[in-house]
């Protein structure tokens, strides 16, 4: 059985273009399904597919099960079964030895830039990088899932 326990933070735009990044892989996603109690992700990256089960978050951990499938196979999912995708820039950023997932989305989320940190356990101690400001960890509104349902250009 498989555990996510993650962190959210919002980035300071002016921050973030000022940082030397690494070149960012581009991710495609939708949901098969977006029921809070159990999601069903499906991504294409620049080379991979993958379908991702997460369960009802609880706290910050949550169950999560994912698989790589052929690339071709996710996008034939993403265009036959999904409603509204989900595009985004991913960052990989390293900071204090942690890495952090910074994305920054794209066509109807267009604006947002969310990092998000991956622990150990929940009381895992880190720093925080001065480019994120906010935690949005516990705002259901920043679930990708969500976002997917209720773009970030909609709430405008």
């Amino acid at each position: 059985m498989a555990i996510e326990i993650e962190r959210k933070f919002l980035v300071n735009h002016d921050l973030w273009n000022e940082l030397d990044k690494p070149i960012p892989n581009f991710l495609k996603q939708g949901y098969l399904s977006t029921n809070p109690e159990k999601t069903l992700r499906v991504r294409a990256t620049d080379d991979k597919g993958f379908i991702t089960i997460k369960g009802k978050t609880q706290g910050m951990s949550r169950l999560e099960f994912e698989y790589e499938i052929p690339k071709d196979e996710a996008l034939a999912l993403l265009d036959n079964f999904t409603e509204q995708n989900i595009e985004k820039y991913r960052y990989l950023i390293t900071h204090k030895e942690k890495t952090w997932e910074v994305d920054v989305f794209q066509g109807a989320n267009e604006g947002l830039i969310v990092a998000e940190i991956e622990l150990s356990s929940e009381t895992e101690a880190f720093d925080i990088p001065i480019w994120a400001y906010m935690e949005v960890t516990d705002d259901p509104r920043y679930y990708n899932s969500r976002l997917s349902i209720k773009p970030y250009s909609s709430w405008q």
